[in-house]
């Protein structure tokens, strides 16, 4: 049985609302405060908390083996990085264990550890002495370090005088290079440009692939989507999922998303109703390829269907909650059903980036000039394209010419379609 490197087993972290008091002239009046108080104050409730405490993560439990990588997502203050610094043992469990195998690679504020008055070549000793490595060894990678970071010029300035993306930059390298037995990652998927970027997350690919058991949080859920073989949602200092990244991924975007909520917008009478909403092809979906979601609904007897469209479709990035897509039934002349119940084949054709979308479904009223009710969302993960990369697909056309003959070759297809 393959041992995990990564052990957590019943984690509870706990901490206390209020100052912090780190001199001996704030800290001597709150201890008065604190000794003529009244008791009834300190008495520990139902939850085990006394005055202004409260539990930052709450019975966490789960092992990351060889090969596995654990993404761990949730809104801002859900406990993720204090779970990350209690694995690192920057913080220690109020109650329970976490066990991490060898030596860890962190990239949590990678540049926090830094020594503002020394050079980059001097704090890349002084990480990897950190760190627990030999000089020799560190030598053996310094190269390696300065040439991933991209700031050769600067290795020996001072790091005071290295702007925050360079301090990032040499951050992520010294981290990534070292040799570690188990990668904690910590929003340094976003540092420095973009370019720099793609290439630190091809870096965390290449470690994945090597086998090195691997913790990320992050917001770039598509990020997050790519790299996992699990993901947990921590909400409150609590996991309420844990599985396939996918499933998890969509139901932390449906539980905060602003359309949660499906029927009637308050203030509004809908004629229809949207019922239910599946996709009908296997995902994740290549980018460029095609899409089929079938919605279910129904239509109130006496309804005009001329001036309602049941069919008003947004399809929106779950990583940036920008609409990258909208349109109606009416556009490529599909009517309102008649009363009663309908179902609609719809087909997307998903030319976007990778990433994990949500469709959401609408009824429009053109009377009022305004959706009246929402319907069921779906979520799709949209996978790498072989045949382009970039945020869209632009379907190109092609054209050689050698001597006296042309070829033409043609892209993916046609624009989006929507039957009914």
């Amino acid at each position: 049985m393959t041992t995990p490197g990564i052990v957590v087993e019943g984690v509870w972290k706990k901490f206390r609302r209020g100052e912090l008091h780190d001199s001996l002239r704030d800290l001597i009046p709150a201890l008065a405060r604190r000794a003529i108080g009244r008791p009834s104050a300190r008495v520990a409730d139902a939850n085990g908390l006394t005055g202004r405490e409260f539990w930052a993560l709450r019975d966490i439990n789960f092992t990351v083996g060889p090969g596995e990588v654990l993404g761990v997502i949730g809104a801002n203050g859900a406990g993720k990085s204090t779970l990350l610094k209690t694995l690192n043992r920057i913080l220690q469990p109020t109650h329970g264990r976490c066990m991490v195998r060898g030596r860890a690679g962190v990239l949590i504020e990678v540049s926090a550890g830094f020594h503002p008055d020394l050079t980059g070549r001097q704090n890349v000793f002084l990480q990897g002495a950190i760190m627990g490595m030999k000089a020799r060894d560190i030598a053996r990678k310094f190269d390696q370090i300065v040439e991933f970071s991209g700031i050769a010029d600067f290795i020996e300035t001072p790091v005071k005088r290295y702007s925050s993306g360079m301090n990032a930059r040499l951050g992520f390298s010294i981290a990534a290079h070292l040799d570690p037995d188990v990668l904690l990652i910590d929003e340094v998927l976003a540092v420095g440009d973009l370019a720099f970027q793609d290439k630190a997350f091809g870096r965390v690919q290449e470690m994945a692939a090597s086998g090195i058991p691997i913790v990320i949080v992050s917001h770039q859920l598509e990020r997050i989507a790519t790299l996992s073989t699990r993901v947990i949602l921590l909400e409150k200092g609590r996991v309420v999922e844990d599985g396939k990244a996918q499933d998890v991924i969509a139901s932390y975007v449906t539980a905060t998303s602003s359309t949660r909520a499906g029927g009637t917008i308050v203030g509004q009478h809908s004629p229809a109703h949207l019922e239910r909403l599946d996709v009908c092809s296997p995902t994740p979906v290549p980018s460029g390829e095609k899409v089929r979601i079938r919605l279910h609904g129904r239509v109130d007897p006496g309804t005009d269907t001329s001036t309602v469209d049941p069919f008003h479709i947004k399809v929106r990035s779950a990583q940036t909650g920008r609409v990258v897509f909208s349109t109606m039934g009416v556009n490529y002349d599909v009517g309102c059903p008649p009363a009663g119940p309908f179902v609609a084949e719809i087909e997307l054709q998903m030319n976007v980036s990778p990433g994990i979308y949500t469709i959401e479904t609408l009824v429009h009223d053109f009377g009022r000039k305004k959706d009246v009710a929402r319907g069921p969302m779906a979520h799709v993960q949209v996978g790498i394209s072989r045949v382009f990369s970039g945020p869209i697909q632009l379907n190109p056309v092609i054209t050689v010419g050698t001597g006296d003959a042309t070829h033409t070759a043609t892209g993916a297809g046609a624009a989006s379609a929507l039957a009914g």
